[in-house]
């Protein structure tokens, strides 16, 4: 018997999916951030004194130190936890593999992870890779006990399991959006940048009164009750929500048409990986997603290193400044959404079209503000401002290459999504490489200026390529007969008469 509650009448089904979408994208940055702030406090403090040289020194009294080319000041990072509190004596490289470990398992299941929610359902996949992470982020204290090398372990597996969230939900999220309602629906899982904020500012306070212990526990048990929650509220398809308004079904199943097969759980749709790798629109929407990818972990990474190592100011040392750039990519995120969800709605012009022109916004123009940052000078304010802009302007990326794949093949979004994510992943590995390569004799505006220069073309050319072929029409292998999971080996004929709701598949 199914229970009926009034107040699920009375909020839309989309807009519940929508709000855990966020939701989910939150509680998986606060698992993915929180070892970065954590591993300050794990660490003994004599272990964290770093070294910084800077240029800009003209700001010293001392005549001794404004003649000198370099001057060399060591910052010791202090953090107050309650007394008995167990820390590690790690060198440098054993943090750096506690730190990335969660990326070396994360960059490899983005490229199945869209697969295997559009086989298995967006909402199992996501449930039980979330439930398992959460319980990890438990277990982490227990496995720093143990060893460092368990630790990263334990790390590399929660990205592993973290990898299939964004692909999943992109899945989840081409059954769900009506057209007109896709900007802010894409906006929705930029909620990462929320947690971002939040982990940080939590994490403080939780190492100070209780310990860094809790500073997992608390983000485990967060994810936990969230876990349930998403399996109450959410629901792979409309056809498949036991509470949905029947006219609310019909409003998003017309709206989005033939271009989205509604099966049921026994029914199962096999990418066309051949066709997929060959497309061209595809690889133009690959070209775009790591052009996209490549600029944001360059300034998340280079610019503030940047920013510490050429200016002498620690952008990291402060959470305020350090949320800035994630919080105004969140919040353009959301106007940008709006204005596309407009635009469509009143067709001003072709889908396309508006793709193409938002790229000037997602990547032209946070290119070139990295070019100026190399330029500033002795100036972080500027800098600052240069990179919450460049973040900010970013946030168009929801209008383009963070839905582009939406527009080719609604039925296989998840799995065009995770190849496109896990290939642009690479590029959190190479632009430290490059940043090293340029940086490797100094740290000064010299050297730093190809750096930006390089980023900024990526970023741009990338962009330069979409608008010459891009496309949001969709592609003719979107349109792929499901196959009956409990009668495999039958031909299609002999399962003609399944009873599945669908929508009509475009012949």
């Amino acid at each position: 018997m199914k229970l009926h509650f009034k107040i699920f009448d009375a909020v839309p089904s989309r807009l519940v999916i929508g709000i855990m979408m966020f939701f989910a994208c939150f509680i998986n940055y606060m698992m993915r951030v929180n070892m970065s702030v954590n591993i300050i406090a794990m660490v003994n403090n004599e272990s964290n004194s770093t070294s910084v040289k800077t240029e800009c020194d003209a700001i010293a009294t001392d005549d001794s130190i404004v003649y000198n080319a370099t001057t060399l000041l060591v910052m010791k990072k202090q953090t107050r936890q309650p007394d008995g509190v167990v820390v590690f004596d790690w060198t440098a490289q054993q943090q750096a593999y506690v730190l990335s470990g969660y990326f070396w398992g994360y960059a490899v299941t983005c490229l199945v992870g869209g697969t295997a929610a559009e086989m298995w359902g967006p909402r199992r996949v996501i449930f039980i890779t979330t439930i398992l992470s959460g319980i990890l982020t438990i277990l982490c204290p227990l496995a720093a006990r143990w060893h460092y090398m368990v630790l990263v372990a334990v790390r590399l597996v929660t990205g592993l399991l973290s990898g299939f969230l964004f692909p999943a939900l992109h899945a989840l999220l081409a059954h769900w959006s009506p057209p007109v309602e896709k900007g802010k629906f894409v906006s929705s899982l930029l909620g990462g940048a929320i947690g971002t904020v939040v982990t940080w500012s939590l994490t403080g306070p939780l190492i100070e009164n209780f310990g860094w212990d809790y500073a997992f526990y608390v983000p485990g048990i967060i994810t936990l009750v969230w876990c349930f929650a998403w399996l109450f509220l959410v629901y792979d398809s409309p056809v498949q929500h036991p509470r949905i308004l029947e006219s609310e079904k019909k409003y998003i199943l017309e709206a989005i048409g033939d271009k989205v097969q509604q099966t049921s759980h026994d029914k199962k749709i096999v990418p066309p990986f051949r066709k997929i790798l060959t497309s061209l629109p595809f690889l133009a929407m690959i070209i775009l997603h790591y052009g996209n990818n490549w600029g944001l972990y360059f300034v998340m990474t280079a610019a503030p290193k940047f920013v510490s190592s050429a200016l002498g100011f620690n952008l990291t040392s402060t959470g305020t400044l350090s949320s800035l750039p994630y919080l105004a990519r969140m919040i353009f995120s959301v106007i940008f959404g709006a204005i596309g969800d407009r635009i469509i709605k009143q067709s001003v012009v072709s889908t396309t079209f508006m793709r193409k022109f938002f790229c000037l916004f997602s990547h032209v123009v946070p290119g070139l503000l990295l070019i100026a940052l190399g330029y500033t000078g002795c100036a972080p304010v500027l800098s600052i401002a240069l990179i919450t802009f460049s973040m900010g302007s970013n946030g168009a990326a929801t209008l383009t290459n963070l839905v582009n794949h939406q527009d080719l093949a609604p039925n296989f979004a998840g799995t065009l999504y995770g190849i496109a994510n896990g290939i642009g992943n690479t590029a959190g590995f190479v632009t430290p490489l490059v940043t090293a390569h340029f940086t490797k004799n100094g740290n000064g505006f010299a050297e730093w200026r190809p750096v930006f220069i390089t980023g900024a073309s990526i970023y741009i050319a990338s962009a330069i390529y979409f608008i010459i072929f891009g496309t949001t029409e969709t592609q003719e292998w979107n349109y792929v007969e499901p196959v009956d999971d409990t009668e495999a080996n039958k031909r299609p004929s002999e399962n003609s008469n399944d009873t599945t709701v669908t929508i009509p598949v475009k012949s």
